[in-house]
C-alpha cells in the first residue's frame, strides 16, 4: 500500500461490463479506486470511467455534492461575518472619535441665548459639516443589522442541513456499508481487468515527492513487486556511482528514515535504471554492458553486451549525462532504449530476455535519440518527449506491435525545468521523474477499445 494518497491512474474504458450501467461513484478505502456512472453504448458496450485513487470520502446518493455545497456556503457565510467584523469595528472606532464631538456641540447648543454672533455659528456649521459622514456610517449599521438577521437564518438552515444528512449517513452501519463498497469493488475489478493496456492521452500535473540529491538521478519502486512491497530504490548522480540506498517505504522515503545502502561492484552509467522482480538492470561505466544486480543476494546474475549500442555519451538524450542507456520496464516486460551507429543515432527499442539479458527482437524507430528530451514505455508503445525543459510534451510515439509511429501532442508540466529521468511504472501506473534534485510523480490517462465477444 502507499503511505500517502497518491493518483496513479485515470482511464477511460469502452468495454463490455453488463450490471454496471447507472452504477454511482464508489470509493475502496484501501486501494482508493473510483467507479463513475456507466451507460450503454448505441452498439451493446458499456461506457465506464475510472480514476485511481479516489478522494477520502465515500460519495453516495449525491451527498458528497451537497456536503461540498454546504461546506462552501459555510465558508461563504464565515467570510461575510469577518468582513462585517472588521467594517463594525472600523465604523465603531469612527462613532468613538465623534462622540466628543457631539457632546461639544449639544454643550454649545443648550448654552445659546438666541443670539449667536456669526463667528460662533460659523464655528457651528463646521462642526456640523464634520459630523456628516456619520449620517452614512449610521446607514451602514442597519444594513448590517440586516445582514446579520440573514446570516442568522442561513446558519440555521445549514445546522437543520447538516443534521439530516449526519442521520442519513448514519443509517447505514459499517458493516452495511463494507460489503456495499466490496460488491462495488468487484464489479471494478472485474470490469479492469479487461482493460489490459491503453493508448496515453494525458498526463496529471506533478506530484512532487521530494527534492532530495543532485540535479541528477533516479528513484523507483520494484515494477514487478507485490502490492504489500512499497520499497523505494534511490541513486544520486548520472556516472560513476555505486552507491543505492533501499527504502522500505515510500513513507520511509519522504522522510529520509529507514534504509539500508548497497554498494555496487561496478559503477553505473546514466540514469536509465529500473528494478524489476528483486534485481537492478543498469548501465555499466563507460561500457555497452546491462548489468543485473541481485538485491538480495548482494550480488551480479548476469552481464552482457548490448550488440551495437553507443555509450559514454555517443547517443545520449537531449540533456546529456550518458544516458546512451535507458531501460525501461512495462506491462510486456524488460526494454532497452538506445541507438547503434548502424541506425544513423535513430532510437532502437529493444526487447530483453530478463534472466540472460539477450536482444529477443528489436525495432528502429526513425527517432534521432539527441533530439529527445526522455522517453518511456507504456504497453508496447514508446513514448518520447521533445524536450528535457520547460515547456516540453509528449510529441513522439512508436508502436511495437504495429511498427508503427505517429507524432502526439500530449503537454505535460515540467515543473521544475529539467527532467533527467523520466520512467513508467506498471504497477502503479504511474511516471517516476527526476527533476532538477526533485523526485516527482505523474498519473497517467490512458484510452482503450477493447474487443468483445461477437465483434468483427
Amino acid at each position: 500500500m502507499w503511505p500517502l494518497t497518491v493518483p496513479r491512474l485515470s482511464l477511460l474504458l469502452w468495454l463490455l461490463c453488463p450490471g454496471l450501467a447507472g452504477q454511482t461513484l464508489f470509493q475502496s478505502p484501501e486501494e482508493g479506486w473510483q467507479l463513475y456512472t456507466s451507460a450503454q453504448a448505441p452498439d451493446g458496450k458499456c461506457i465506464c470511467t475510472a480514476v485511481i485513487p479516489a478522494q477520502s470520502t465515500c460519495a453516495r446518493d449525491g451527498r458528497s455534492r451537497e456536503l461540498r455545497q454546504l461546506m462552501e456556503k459555510v465558508q461563504n457565510v464565515s467570510q461575510s461575518m469577518e468582513v462585517l467584523e472588521l467594517r463594525t469595528y472600523r465604523d465603531l472606532q469612527y462613532v468613538r472619535s465623534m462622540e466628543t464631538l457631539m457632546r461639544s456641540l449639544d454643550a454649545r447648543l443648550r448654552t445659546a441665548d438666541g443670539s449667536v454672533s456669526a463667528k460662533s455659528f460659523q464655528e457651528l456649521k463646521d462642526r456640523m459639516t464634520e459630523l456628516l459622514p456619520l449620517s452614512s456610517v449610521l446607514e451602514q449599521y442597519k444594513a448590517d443589522t440586516r445582514t446579520i438577521v440573514r446570516l442568522r437564518e442561513e446558519v440555521r438552515n445549514l445546522s437543520g442541513n447538516l443534521a439530516a444528512i449526519q442521520e442519513e449517513m448514519g443509517a447505514y452501519g459499517y458493516e452495511d456499508l463494507q460489503q456495499r463498497v466490496m460488491a462495488l469493488e468487484a464489479r471494478l475489478h472485474a470490469c479492469a481487468q479487461k482493460l489490459g493496456c491503453g493508448k496515453l492521452t494525458g498526463v496529471s500535473n506533478p506530484i512532487t515527492i521530494r527534492a532530495m540529491g543532485s540535479r541528477f538521478g533516479s528513484w523507483m519502486t520494484d515494477t514487478m513487486a507485490p502490492s504489500a512491497d512499497s520499497r523505494v530504490w534511490y541513486m544520486d548522480g548520472y556516472y560513476k556511482g555505486r552507491r543505492v540506498l533501499e527504502f522500505r517505504t515510500l513513507g520511509d522515503f519522504i522522510k529520509g528514515q529507514n534504509f539500508i545502502q548497497h554498494l555496487l561492484p561496478q559503477p553505473w552509467a546514466g540514469t536509465g535504471h529500473v528494478v524489476y522482480n528483486g534485481s537492478l538492470f543498469y548501465n555499466k561505466y563507460q561500457s555497452n554492458v546491462v548489468v543485473k544486480y541481485h538485491f538480495r543476494s548482494r550480488s551480479v546474475l548476469v552481464q552482457r553486451s548490448l550488440p551495437g549500442a553507443g555509450y559514454n555519451n555517443t547517443f545520449p538524450y537531449s540533456w546529456g549525462g550518458f544516458s546512451d542507456m535507458d531501460f525501461m520496464v512495462d506491462e510486456s516486460g524488460l526494454w532497452a532504449v538506445y541507438t547503434t551507429n548502424q541506425n544513423a543515432g535513430n532510437i532502437v527499442v529493444s526487447r530483453l530476455d530478463p534472466h540472460t539479458l539477450e536482444v529477443v527482437r528489436s525495432w528502429d524507430t526513425g527517432y534521432p535519440k539527441r533530439s529527445a528530451g526522455e522517453a518511456f514505455m507504456i504497453c508496447g508503445v514508446l513514448y518520447v518527449t521533445n524536450s528535457h525543459l520547460a515547456g516540453a510534451k509528449v510529441y513522439f510515439a512508436y508502436f511495437t506491435n504495429t511498427s508503427s509511429y505517429e507524432y502526439t501532442d500530449v503537454p505535460f508540466h515540467n515543473q521544475y525545468s529539467h527532467i533527467s529521468m523520466l520512467d513508467y511504472n506498471p504497477r502503479e501506473r504511474a511516471l517516476y521523474t527526476w527533476n532538477n534534485g526533485h523526485q516527482v510523480l505523474y498519473n497517467v490517462t490512458l484510452f482503450h477499445v477493447i474487443s468483445t465477444a461477437g465483434d468483427p
